[in-house]
């Protein structure tokens, strides 16, 4: 089968997925209702709770965890080739740190600051993870031609113990509600009610999937590694550069929206790569298909696993990822 045909057919599949899951998931939860209702015209929008249900509580919970889901499956294939690391995560080079900082400074100190409807805590969110990403980049950055991905890891394994500290320290000086609300933020939890953090985050996260679609082929020849990728004609600099830039946007966009909600990053890049190869031209558009069904579907077990009460979606992803991950340390030992 030809790398067309291949294409179409992984696209559609995982596709029909990723739509089968944002169109019946919001149908389910506590309180049944009908999509045929809820998008009955008809009836005016303050008399149609199946239709106040489905557009203000549910659809915008589910397409930010289909937009969380793909932005973190994607970045997650983009730093496992970037790194050459198939242990490598969206959040190893301290984004999700700088991030989660930044909330919680956000939190603690009742930060009001607000864009065009934006909360401070996303706003503070994402520019602790565009901070942290710049020290690593101006790190690996220093005394090299390119990036070195060993300084690459050093220094986001450094900053990540570093910023943790800070963490601590500042949640030290927090009371037991803002306590509470920082750990509840810290487990990722895709409480949303309003699509204006979806639509604040949109821009860079589509600026990050531009370079995704760019950095397939690049990222085949960078697994042969940097001399052998230079060979044959890549630019290696380049574009070790844009895919640090462009999944670090991405996850900064997810966590923004989110938190930190781990192990998607890395259970979905190596699900796909067994059912459909280790092509990236494959894997990248897999992935982000395949990431936002799993959250979305993550997120409908938070909330009715225990209904009526709400889990954070990261701890069903970590209940998930957590055998997956010993399993795949186990195997690839």
């Amino acid at each position: 089968m030809t790398l067309a045909r291949r294409f179409a057919s992984t696209v559609t599949a995982f596709g029909a997925l990723a739509l089968a899951a944002i169109v019946l998931t919001p149908l389910a939860g506590s309180t049944p209702i009908s999509l045929r209702r809820a998008f009955d015209w008809s009836v005016p929008f303050a008399d149609n709770p199946d239709a106040q249900i489905f557009f203000i509580a549910r659809l915008p919970r589910t397409l930010a965890g289909a937009w969380v889901g793909g932005c973190l499956a994607a970045a997650g294939v983009v730093f496992q080739g970037l790194l050459r690391n198939p242990l490598a995560t969206p959040f190893t080079l301290g984004v999700s740190a700088g991030a989660a900082l930044g909330a919680m400074l956000a939190i603690t100190f009742n930060w009001s600051l607000a864009a065009a409807g934006v909360s401070a805590v996303t706003i503070a969110a994402f520019a602790g993870s565009i901070a942290a990403v710049a020290i690593v980049y101006a790190l690996a950055q220093a005394r090299h031609r390119g990036l070195s991905t060993s300084v690459l890891l050093l220094a986001g394994v450094t900053l990540n113990a570093f910023l943790s500290a800070l963490i601590l320290f500042v949640q030290y000086f927090a009371d037991f509600a803002d306590t509470y609300r920082t750990l509840r933020w810290l487990m990722g939890d895709l409480d949303v009610s309003s699509y204006t953090p979806l639509l604040a985050s949109l821009p860079l996260g589509l600026l990050a999937f531009a370079a995704f679609a760019w950095l397939a082929r690049p990222l085949n020849l960078l697994s042969l590694g940097p001399d052998s990728a230079e060979s044959r004609g890549l630019n290696v600099a380049v574009a070790q550069r844009a895919a640090f830039v462009s999944a670090s946007l991405a996850t900064g966009a997810a966590v923004s929206v989110g938190g930190p909600i781990g192990f998607v990053g890395i259970i979905i890049p190596h699900l796909v790569r067994l059912l459909v190869g280790p092509d990236h031209r494959l894997v990248l558009p897999a992935s982000a298909l395949f990431g936002a069904a799993f959250l979305v579907g993550c997120d409908l077990l938070a909330r009715t696993l225990l209904s009526p009460v709400e889990l954070p979606v990261g701890i069903i992803t970590a209940l998930i990822g957590g055998p997956f991950f010993l399993w795949l340390l186990i195997r690839h030992r």
